[in-house]
């Protein structure tokens, strides 16, 4: 049997300022079978999730470079 999806996610690359992503969001309107968009404002956790990986690749980079 295979799986039946309700929906996706999509990331972007780097927060986007509103009227820089209606292009973006226009487009994803028109792929067939979008009901909705709803973009997703960036909270606390968002700023906390990206310090934090911020902090383990630099932590995982001065171990490779032995400082």
């Amino acid at each position: 049997m295979t799986d039946r999806y309700s929906g996706f996610v999509v990331v972007l690359g780097e927060s986007t300022r509103a009227d820089d992503a209606e292009g973006i969001i226009e487009a994803i309107k028109h792929i067939r079978g979008v009901v909705k968009v709803t973009p997703v404002v960036e909270g606390i956790e968002g700023v906390i999730a990206r310090e934090q990986a911020k902090h383990e690749i630099k932590g995982k980079l001065y171990e490779v470079l032995g400082l």
